[in-house]
């Protein structure tokens, strides 16, 4: 019969995989105050509560008026406005510069 692993062992190895989880999932959350459904792009104008990952439990810090602010409260920045006006073509729609074989003439 194989030796089973030592519980201090074991423990330390879920340890390391808890924290490589946080790592990736983060340690801040907003979580939306409105009923219904759980995505920003669905009610943007409602407030979110602002959570932070203690080590044991996520523990509310604050309350957002909106999903903007809440981006800001995780690090998020919003991308530049595109610039506008007289000089600035629009975008051709899928494609770069440039005549490639695939495309028609």
């Amino acid at each position: 019969m194989a030796e089973e692993e030592p519980l201090h062992e074991w423990a330390a190895r879920r340890d390391r995989r808890r924290a490589a989880d946080r790592e990736i999932t983060g340690t801040r959350r907003a979580a939306p105050l409105a009923d219904g459904a759980r995505a920003s792009h669905v009610v943007p104008d409602a407030p979110r509560a602002l959570m932070e990952w203690d080590g044991h439990s996520w523990v509310t810090v604050g309350v957002a008026a909106n999903a903007d602010a809440a981006r800001e409260f995780l690090g998020h920045v919003p991308a530049p406005a595109p610039e506008t006006g007289p000089d600035v073509q629009p975008a051709s729609p899928g494609l770069g510069p440039g005549r490639g074989r695939h495309r028609k003439p």
